[in-house]
């Protein structure tokens, strides 16, 4: 499959990768976003270099992980073509495992609609019938509840925590890891 057709749809949302057309829905999502509401919420970002060449190699980035098979981005528009999020799924190893992590998000103005979990079943999908993934992990900070609850109700299984794993807010953290064999999945 190219590039261009990984076009999906869900009752609400579309979900591709980006394309330069983009911009416009993509810089608006950003800069309405509203400030942070917990520890792991970004909020407000500064754009003030996200002109429209910036994003053109942005964009030219995303087709370059994705056609190494090394990425895939798919942002999440409504129906409208209101960019609501990303999600991504970062090969880790190919051959005998098919394993991947994914990560999401949604713009903090469009929480609790249920996006995530709707665009995340689709992704889980398309990681399986469309890019061969077997297996798809997600790591998770200790205390992101949110994230953790939408991964257990999608159908992942807490794994382990790996400690002093990822180096953010100024020290290395511990994170949980969550799991999810897909071919074992009814997708």
């Amino acid at each position: 499959m190219n590039f261009q057709d990984y076009n999906f749809s869900t009752d609400r949302l579309i979900i591709r990768p980006l394309d330069f057309s983009d911009y416009d829905s993509w810089l608006l999502s950003f800069s309405e976003r509203e400030e942070p509401k917990y520890r792991h919420d970004k909020g407000k970002i500064d754009l003030t270099d996200r002109n429209k060449k910036w994003f053109n190699n942005f964009v030219d980035n995303h087709r370059k992980l994705f056609e190494n098979d090394e990425m895939y981005i798919f942002s999440i528009f409504n129906k409208k073509g209101k960019h609501l999020g990303m999600i991504d799924i970062v090969t880790i190893e190919r051959e005998n495992f098919q394993w991947g992590e994914c990560g999401f998000y949604i713009h903090n103005q469009f929480w609790n609609n249920g996006f995530a979990y709707e665009s995340m079943l689709k992704v889980l999908e398309i990681a399986n019938k469309e890019l061969g993934f077997h297996r798809l992990e997600a790591h998770v900070n200790l205390d992101n509840k949110p994230s953790s609850n939408l991964l257990k109700k999608l159908g992942f299984e807490f794994e382990c925590t790996r400690k002093g794993f990822i180096y953010e807010f100024g020290e290395w953290t511990d994170n949980h890891i969550y799991f999810m064999n897909l071919h074992d999945e009814e997708l």
